[in-house]
């Protein structure tokens, strides 16, 4: 399977080459007018991902998330749970690779094969960074008004980790 992954991108860069080819198309102009247009909106999108950079390493570091939720602890104890993953469940809407950390330190603390490390990578996978995505993505190509997108990216990521929960109790609890 390792060798079918490494042809197959040398494959899709030929393909690409050819193809330019029988259209008659200066593939490499047309290579740096995109890498020009990415690297603008790379310089587009730094200030919204320096603020949601920021705005989650507060979040993190200050302990809010685990003082404001602590009530949950005695009903996350019932299932062999511990708090730990509710800073998760909160930071995955707004990033991925916080909650990556987040993650990681889950594993190292209780095991990728504990209830724990498999509800935070059932969490990881199940939901998205909406805020993230709406941030960067639309702040890129100038959206200001996403209407519904903030709602409905919030809800499937609630009804993602609400699924993650009772998914991993029902296959993996004890």
């Amino acid at each position: 399977m390792e060798s079918i992954s490494l042809l197959v991108l040398p494959f899709i860069v030929l393909f690409i080459i050819l193809y330019g080819f029988k259209k008659r198309v200066n593939i490499y102009d047309e290579f740096l007018e995109g890498a020009k247009e990415g690297a603008i909106t790379t310089f587009k999108i730094l200030p919204n991902l320096f603020a949601m950079v920021f705005a989650v390493n507060i979040l993190v570091r200050s302990g809010f998330i685990n003082d404001v939720f602590d009530f949950l602890s005695n009903y996350l104890n019932k299932f062999n749970l511990t708090s730990d993953i509710i800073p998760m469940c909160f930071l995955r809407s707004i990033s991925g690779n916080s909650t990556l950390v987040l993650m990681i330190e889950i594993f190292n603390k209780y095991g990728p094969d504990s209830i724990m490390g498999l509800l935070a990578s059932t969490i990881q996978g199940s939901s998205d960074t909406t805020f993230y995505v709406i941030a960067l993505y639309f702040g890129s190509i100038g959206i200001t008004k996403s209407r519904y997108a903030l709602p409905a990216g919030l809800f499937a990521d609630f009804c993602g980790i609400v699924a993650s929960f009772i998914l991993v109790s029902i296959f993996f609890g004890s």
